[in-house]
């Protein structure tokens, strides 16, 4: 798809980051959802991190693990390795992109309830969603390109779910290239995020590093100034980490811009009930794998 010319009411950066955390949160419910253990084991796929590796990398098809170790990035390549290409012994990409979404239909059932799935104010929500998606230019984002190649589901909670997954994958592409020019690897992403107390305290071992290469990546960063020999953040290293992420904002609003601040501004009202629902449910956990930083007024929104 071409994406349409940028309109002049940009929305403001700040508006940007809230949507962005609500559809994060919105589709993180597939990483989190007891349904995945009912249809992930019967494609055949073992264990939770086979059916993560092999559901989200779905829509690239039957590439080596080397490629989605590089665009996953923060992932040591033995984790994915593990689950990759075993897994295409037991299913397909195709099939697996597929239970994913039955997993995302069912928990957002459950979660959601019928009145709300049927509801004007989530059709609208997904028809902006959708619109903001189509919108991705998509040089240079391999993994928003193949989410965007995806059919968009005829359910509405499955096209909301399509387009938060273009989104935030055309975001996490962004980020990857942010990450690159400011030299910081995959595992020193993590040691920045567990400094700033941003993820759980297992996210190295949930990101398949070992002690060693956690120890060496703290080491790097505190020769640089960003963390102290003890893994404790800097201010310097949370300045850079700001900038990281500022310059992951940047690279993230060419959609945004496009659909305009009215149609943004929009699109986070509508999500905010839906996505306090999920939170109050504890569908998404915080601290989390993600590094989405909790929402304290969604808590209490009704």
């Amino acid at each position: 798809m071409v994406a349409a010319e940028p309109i002049k009411d940009a929305p403001d950066v700040a508006a940007q980051v809230a949507l962005w955390r609500l559809l994060e949160v919105y589709h993180a419910v597939v990483y989190y959802a007891p349904e995945r253990t009912v249809h992930y084991p019967r494609l055949g796929l073992k264990g939770g991190w086979m059916g993560y590796f092999a559901t989200r990398s779905a829509p690239l098809g039957r590439v080596p693990p080397e490629v989605v170790t590089a665009l996953f990035y923060n992932f040591r390549h033995s984790m994915v390795a593990r689950a990759l290409p075993d897994a295409w012994t037991y299913t397909t990409p195709e099939h697996a992109a597929a239970a994913r979404l039955r997993v995302v239909d069912d928990a957002m059932r459950r979660l959601l309830g019928d009145q709300v799935l049927a509801s004007p104010q989530l059709a609208r929500a997904a028809d902006l969603a959708v619109q903001a998606a189509q919108a991705c230019p998509l040089p240079g984002r391999p993994l928003a390109a193949a989410y965007q190649a995806q059919p968009v589901p005829a359910d509405v909670h499955l096209r909301l779910f399509w387009a938060s997954a273009v989104l935030r994958e055309y975001r996490g592409d962004g980020h990857v290239i942010a990450l690159a020019e400011a030299g910081v690897d995959g595992c020193e992403a993590h040691v920045l995020m567990s400094a700033l107390g941003l993820v759980p305290p297992e996210q190295r071992t949930h990101r398949g590093w070992t002690e060693t290469d956690w120890a060496e990546a703290t080491a790097r960063l505190a020769r640089r100034g960003w963390v102290r020999p003890d893994g404790r953040i800097t201010e310097l290293g949370a300045r850079r980490r700001a900038e990281i992420e500022r310059t992951t904002d940047a690279l993230a609003a060419a959609p945004l811009l496009t659909v305009g601040a009215e149609a943004v501004a929009e699109l986070v009202a509508l999500l905010t009930p839906l996505v306090a629902r999920i939170v109050t449910a504890g569908a998404v956990p915080y601290p989390n794998g993600m590094g989405v930083p909790a929402v304290a007024e969604l808590a209490s929104a009704s």
